[in-house]
């Protein structure tokens, strides 16, 4: 593996105190990245950032909720206070409660699209705003939004993040039209199951609202039903298409979800 890939590339990533965030940032400062590790959870994001330091990588962390705009300001300031510059964005953070279509409420509706939709909207722009102060000549920088396979579907029983998710994807495409003159491209992942915390907590609220019978039987039934590969993934499986969308490998890429689901969603 090429320990080099992203050296010099300074980067910030919304939701990496644990779960993918935290699997591709401390991927990231392996392949010679510096991080901004940011989530609101910020004991989370210190224990990140020491992972990373012992290996011999750099990196700072940051309490950030990304659904406040001036929050998301001073992240980027502190990537730049730390580092120098901004050279890639991840719009990771995520959040998921399930419940079944009739019991949707306006609360559940919010939350989601808050977090999912309104904040990467948020750290899209701000990024963008401090790359072009930067200069197009220092680019090509990378904008990079975590989608799902429900950007792409939708299923019953999670329809708020399937919309978030979908509104993640036209971010993509609208984003990449909108900042293509500034040197600055704009791509996505969706991964599909990842056993994480957040799909092991996903997974409780299946059993409590009756989609499930028991933990562990909705990723199993996934595995088997639908996705091409019978298996469900990890955080490692994700992390190398993360390092080369924020790597010079992609430049001549943009407007697009790269599919991470073993098959699940072919499209």
């Amino acid at each position: 593996m090429d320990n080099t890939r992203l050296e010099g590339k300074n980067c910030l990533i919304t939701g990496a105190a644990r779960g993918m965030g935290a699997a591709v940032a401390e991927h990231y400062a392996q392949q010679g990245a510096n991080v901004c590790v940011a989530d609101l959870n910020l004991e989370g994001c210190e224990e990140v950032v020491a992972r990373i330091k012992e290996k011999g990588g750099k990196a700072i962390a940051v309490k950030l909720n990304v659904t406040e705009r001036e929050q998301m300001k001073a992240a980027v300031q502190a990537t730049i206070e730390a580092f120098g510059s901004l050279n890639v964005m991840v719009n990771n953070a995520g959040i998921n409660k399930p419940l079944m279509f009739m019991d949707i409420t306006e609360e559940n509706w919010h939350q989601i699209m808050d977090v999912n939709a309104l904040g990467c909207l948020i750290g899209m722009q701000e990024a963008a705003k401090q790359m072009i102060e930067q200069g197009k000549e220092r680019g090509p920088y990378k904008i990079i939004n975590v989608g799902s396979i429900l950007s792409r579907q939708a299923f019953d029983d999670v329809v708020p993040y399937s919309c978030s998710k979908h509104a993640v994807l036209a971010m993509i495409n609208g984003g990449a039209k909108a900042l293509v003159d500034h040197n600055i491209t704009v791509n996505g992942y969706g991964p599909g199951v990842v056993r994480t915390e957040l799909w092991e907590q996903l997974d409780k609220d299946l059993v409590s609202i009756g989609k499930f019978d028991k933990q562990g039987q909705s990723m199993d039934e996934l595995a088997e039903k639908m996705i091409l590969m019978k298996r469900y993934s990890y955080p490692e499986d994700v992390v190398g298409t993360a390092s080369f969308l924020a790597s010079p490998e992609s430049d001549y890429m943009t407007g697009q979800l790269l599919m991470i689901d073993g098959g699940m969603i072919m499209q």
